[in-house]
């Protein structure tokens, strides 16, 4: 209720301009109450509601409940501990590219508040694979399950794309319970062409090799299972497309949907470029993931994005 009524407001007038000071402010206190044993018990106690009635076990992986934090958050792995603490059951990180790097320009997050939406063209700012990995190496997983996010880095040439990804991969390996594979951004140049038909195929199919090897090597009993991110901005063609794939490329979820080009239904205008998320994508996304259903006939998982900012009516996935 304090935040609500006084945080939130105040955060909002200081960052009118650049809704990403708020983010960065409130990441910053949360990476330093993750290393506070004390401040963690206390969100913990606060925040967390354990019920064996939303216990899941999906591809090989616990969960405590079935409602995470989408990838985008944190970026770098700085706050999971104390994300982990507000009662999420599991957290996506990143994404992460195998070179750091700043992003686009910016402002680079718009909000349109009448729409209870956003406009980002972040670019996948992040410290890149490296460093990601060394700090990792120094802190304590949280106890849920930690997927990471992982994309292109910007500098790297289309044709290059598929080491890019496995050297991400690689680095955060022993760090991470599952991998997400972002072809849908629509923050870098060229990274949607991904989600065609054939550059995702050899793509997915690399990844899946690669993460089936890693596991040999550090004698685990199964390999990280691979989800993909896809946009919501595909039709129905491309959506048949990628279940053929993902099928095919034993893809243990589908991760449905990014933010979308359209700016259908918007009340309030905006001729900013970037990925719309929020309120306005809430239909697209549901129409995507009941095609996905339809047509996947509980072969695949299906991780819904973008669907819910509060209970959900019955009758929704």
């Amino acid at each position: 209720m304090l935040f609500k009524a006084l945080i939130r407001p105040a955060m909002f007038r200081t960052s009118a301009n650049d809704p990403e000071i708020a983010h960065h402010w409130l990441m910053n206190r949360m990476a330093t109450l993750s290393h506070s044993q004390t401040a963690l018990k206390i969100i913990e106690a606060a925040n967390a509601y354990k019920s064996p009635a939303l216990e899941r076990d999906i591809f090989g992986v616990h969960f405590p409940n079935p409602v995470g934090l989408a990838g985008g958050f944190d970026k770098n792995g700085i706050a999971l501990p104390a994300l982990a603490a507000l009662g999420f059951g599991f957290i996506e990180a990143g994404t992460v590219t195998r070179y750091a790097q700043p992003g686009n320009a910016r402002p680079r997050i718009f909000r349109l508040s009448v729409d209870n939406a956003l406009i980002n063209r972040m670019g996948f700012p992040n410290d890149g694979a490296d460093a990601i990995h060394e700090r990792l190496a120094r802190l304590k997983k949280p106890a849920i399950p930690i997927g990471w996010s992982i994309g292109k880095s910007k500098v790297t040439p289309q044709e290059e794309a598929i080491e890019d990804y496995l050297y991400s991969l690689r680095k955060l390996y022993d760090f991470s319970d599952f991998f997400t594979v972002n072809v849908s951004s629509p923050n870098t140049p060229g990274l949607r062409k991904l989600q065609d038909k054939e550059p995702l195929d050899q793509l997915l199919q690399a990844i899946v090799q690669e993460s089936e090897a890693l596991a040999q090597r550090t004698d685990s009993p199964t390999a990280k299972a691979v989800l993909v991110k896809i946009a919501p901005d595909l039709t129905e063609d491309q959506l048949d497309d990628v279940i053929e794939v993902c099928l095919q490329r034993n893809i243990r979820g589908i991760i449905a949907t990014n933010t979308t080009l359209a700016r259908t239904g918007l009340r309030q205008t905006s001729s900013e470029s970037g990925g719309l998320s929020g309120r306005p994508l809430h239909t697209r996304s549901l129409e995507v993931i009941r095609y996905l259903s339809q047509h996947l006939d509980n072969k695949i998982p299906i991780i819904g994005v973008g669907v819910s900012s509060g209970p959900m009516t019955p009758g929704e996935p």
